[in-house]
């Protein structure tokens, strides 16, 4: 009895008022699974039950629960993505909680709720976080009150508005801020000069905020800044400054936003950073040599800027710890310098449409953890580089545009390219055969996993006293799809894809193709292909693109291809090709484009008949097709219906992650990034 009563003088329990208030609370919402993003989302006020409910009554043991273990006091509360759906307001009892330290409610779903002005109530709050959380409205003054907050995190709210009072009220009243996240709230003004005096300021997080103006360049000297980020803010306008060696940044992200000028030696002061994302931006002149210097940079990202000159040998030596390095879209010409000279991390290399120019140096075969080449709209000059095939994660490699010659050959098979699924060879000055004994060992095209939502993407953490952010960089890529060129936002790992398009390949198509049963896309157009379609063609049952125009195919196309249920686009015009167009099927969302300059087809989209003797073939009929005819048809059924509305539309839906995704890469330029966090306790 004694030592009962010890343990609970030492671990006191909760009040009955708030106990009470936390069952009213969680009686306000409704558990739903849609409500959080986050896989691991659980209800974590499910474990909540009054005494009479059969179940610990201590609010202190509660799920997500946190209290003074010496007053019993409710100080915080952990109910990040806990699959919470409802109004919240100001009568809600959450608010009688006037002991709490800690609020974090993120990722559920508050149903475009305003912030209740009753949080000003809660004026001991160190740590507010509302992420994700679906709030609207503008945040109320109220909140500006709670002026022991070191941690503020209104981030991916975009219905939430930060304006009347705007960022500067808020700043000039919570003066303790050590981390502040409020990516993509409407803030839309200009970045006060007042937030340089944020002293303790750790992390800051403005993405896509409308913010624009020129950036107070103080900012970047905060003494205490390891994370700064205003990417996505087009109007915002800066340069960068002469920095420290005692600066502590870790991650500096301006992509997207109107920064400009040349980047600073001093930028290779900077020893602690980890990742440097200037992507999209107006930066000029030379790469400096200095950042050969940052020998802790994981990802190096420059593209799409107006960088001039050549790349510094020095530079490769940051292979040791660079995973991620992206030079695309800029004026960088002479050689590609040898890099991969020493162990490597590199998994990821992105030097496209610059004006490189010579061979691929070999000591990238040094690469072994390289996932991604992409040296797409160069002048490379150059036989195909058989010696990539002995990477053993090379997955995606896109030398499209460029000056590469010769014939692929069979003979280098030993460089079997294991993991490869996406080969982009187009508009170069290849000749003879397509090359088919890689056809057959590509193994990894050979897999057809419709179910596997994952993307290409590397990841990079970072951690403060109680916070981990895991960022993620979404590999992307540009390839022509349905006859036009279309940047990829991002590559799931089942995508799999072949170009061989405008060069100069002849012979035949080799049967062996149909073996690539994971084929998404496969173009073949533009070159002196000869010969008949094979009908192992129809084995592609995960094909939606199928370009073979502008060829000297002959024969006729086969019936069989009817059975490509996924089959958005096709293309066969300009070839030599004869007979009766198939019919049915997604054959029946196909246009006239899809055949013309082949005048011996006959049939329907085609205004030339066909006669009594060359008959549209269709589909056998049941009785041919044994046991398994009902499934078939329920198959093709469902298949044919979605095509139709695929070949009038934007032809990637007919699964779910296709539609989400598809949706998603044919728009513009977007972000690569995705960012995770997790509260420590």
């Amino acid at each position: 009895m004694v030592t009962n009563a010890s343990s609970a003088m030492q671990h006191p329990l909760c009040h009955g008022s708030e106990s009470s208030a936390l069952l009213q609370f969680k009686q306000s919402f409704l558990i739903d699974e849609d409500a959080s993003d986050d896989p691991s989302a659980y209800p974590k006020v499910s474990t909540w039950k009054s005494h009479g409910e059969g179940e610990e009554s201590d609010c202190c043991s509660w799920d997500g629960v946190e209290c003074d273990k010496e007053t019993g006091h409710v100080i915080g509360l952990h109910l990040a993505s806990s699959c919470l759906y409802g109004s919240i307001n100001s009568s809600n009892t959450l608010f009688s909680l006037v002991h709490l330290s800690t609020l974090d409610l993120s990722d559920n779903d508050f149903n475009y709720s305003v912030v209740p002005h009753k949080v000003g109530q809660l004026s001991r709050l160190r740590s507010l976080n509302l992420s994700g959380s679906k709030f609207s409205g503008q945040i109320p003054s109220e909140l500006l009150a709670l002026s022991k907050l070191v941690f503020l995190d209104l981030s991916r709210n975009p219905m939430l508005e930060l304006q009347k009072p705007g960022l500067r009220n808020l700043v000039q009243n919570l003066t303790h801020l050590k981390t502040l996240h409020l990516n993509l709230v409407n803030i839309s003004s200009t970045i006060p000069h007042v937030l340089a005096n944020l002293s303790s300021l750790t992390s800051l997080l403005l993405r896509g905020c409308g913010l624009y103006g020129e950036f107070p360049m103080n900012i970047f000297r905060l003494p205490s800044l390891q994370l700064l980020s205003v990417r996505y803010n087009p109007g915002l306008t800066g340069y960068l400054p002469e920095f420290q060696e005692t600066s502590p940044l870790k991650m500096l992200f301006l992509a997207g936003t109107s920064f400009s000028g040349e980047l600073p030696a001093s930028i290779g002061r900077l020893v602690s950073l980890t990742v440097l994302d200037l992507d999209s931006c107006k930066f000029t002149g030379m790469i400096p040599s200095s950042l050969s210097h940052l020998t802790q940079l994981s990802i190096l990202d420059l593209s799409f800027n107006l960088f001039t000159g050549q790349i510094s040998q020095s530079l490769t030596s940051l292979s040791s710890s660079l995973s991620i390095l992206n030079l695309g879209g800029n004026n960088l010409h002479g050689p590609i310098p040898q890099m991969c000279t020493n162990p490597s991390s590199l998994r990821m290399i992105d030097l496209s449409e610059n004006q490189f120019q010579g061979q691929i140096p070999i000591s990238l075969a040094n690469c072994t953890m390289l996932e991604q080449l992409v040296l797409g709209n160069n002048q490379i000059h150059d036989i195909f580089p058989f010696w990539l095939g002995a990477l053993p994660q090379l997955q995606v490699l896109i030398l499209r545009s460029n000056r590469f010659h010769g014939a692929i050959g069979s003979w280098h098979t030993n460089f079997r390219f294991p993991k490869l699924r996406i080969i982009d060879l187009s508009d170069n000055e290849f000749i003879g055969d397509l090359p088919s004994v890689y056809l057959q060992n590509w193994d990894a095209m050979k897999l057809a996993d419709a179910n596997h939502l994952k993307v290409m993407q590397a990841n990079q953490t970072f951690q403060s006293p109680g916070y981990t952010q895991t960022f993620k960089y979404i590999y992307s890529m540009t390839m022509t799809n349905k006859g036009m060129q279309r940047f990829y936002q991002e590559i799931p790992d089942t995508f799999i894809a072949i170009d061989f398009s405008g060069n100069n390949f002849k012979g035949q198509i080799p049967t062996s193709i149909g073996n690539l049963k994971g084929l998404h896309l496969l173009n073949l157009g533009r070159n002196n292909i000869t010969g008949h379609i094979p009908s192992s063609l129809m084995n592609l049952t995960q094909m939606e693109s199928l370009d073979l125009s502008q060829n000297k195919l002959s024969g006729e196309i086969p019936w069989q291809l009817t059975r490509m249920t996924f089959l958005a686009f096709f293309n066969v015009s300009n070839n030599h090709l004869t007979g009766p167009i198939p019919q049915g099927k997604q054959f029946a969302t196909f246009p006239n484009t899809s055949f013309d300059g082949n005048p011996g087809l006959c049939g329907s989209p085609l205004s030339r008949a066909c006669g009594s003797s060359e008959a549209s073939p269709s589909t056998p009929s049941s009785s041919k097709q044994g046991s398994t005819s009902e499934f078939d048809w329920k198959f093709v059924l469902m298949g044919y219906g979605s095509g139709l509305v695929i070949g009038v539309s934007i032809g990637y839906c007919l699964t779910s992650w296709k539609h989400k995704w598809f949706v998603k890469t044919f728009g513009k330029r977007q972000r690569k990034w995705t960012r995770n966090e997790r509260r420590g306790t």
